[in-house]
């Protein structure tokens, strides 16, 4: 998707140790007609797939995840990072988040992912692969079935993507990120 990789290279700026920073226009700051493109651009790449409802964590997933469910007319649902008081039914699992360097117990109501469902998940950033993994753990949970997972940047050096593919996951990346090596982006 040239439009997002131009403004990856015009506003992305790079920290030591592989971190890529987007936040001016995808999860800090976010530009509306950026991620309307981006959910169609999910949406071309996912059209051969059968998926009834879109499923993110929060919360930089949130936005493109929205725009999928929006443009196709489909149920969004957020896996939880915390679990709320009023939580009731739900489905838990652990997942390490790379940027912040901690574990979060995340959550899902066993009411909004359930045998039935066939998702889409869409989050901002592959980079190892955790938040993934946990969604592929609550999906066996629930009994669901991952017909796809989108992310807008995938992180290729920290294998991730190699990962889910090799389970047979649809992955799409949007943009492709080889190396961050001296705080350079080198995209694909």
């Amino acid at each position: 998707m040239e439009l997002l990789k131009q403004r990856i290279r015009q506003d992305g700026r790079c920290f030591p140790g592989g971190i890529l920073k987007v936040d001016s226009f995808i999860n800090h700051q976010m530009d509306p007609m950026l991620m309307y493109k981006i959910g169609e651009e999910f949406i071309r790449r996912f059209k051969g797939e059968d998926f009834n409802k879109i499923v993110t964590i929060e919360a930089s997933g949130i936005a493109p995840a929205i725009m999928v469910g929006y443009i196709l007319q489909l149920p969004v649902v957020f896996v939880k990072k915390k679990k709320p008081k009023t939580m009731e039914n739900m489905l838990s699992t652990v997942v390490h988040s790379f940027t912040k360097d901690r574990d979060y117990n995340v959550c899902i109501s066993r009411n909004f992912l359930t045998p039935d469902d066939r998702f889409i998940f869409i989050d901002d950033f592959l980079a190892y692969g955790n938040a993934a993994l946990g969604i592929i753990e609550l999906a066996k949970q629930a009994g669901a079935h991952i017909a796809g997972m989108g992310f807008i940047i995938e992180k290729a050096f920290q294998d991730g993507g190699k990962l889910l593919r090799e389970q047979g996951i649809h992955v799409e990346s949007l943009a492709v990120i080889d190396s961050l090596d001296d705080c350079q982006i080198h995209m694909r």
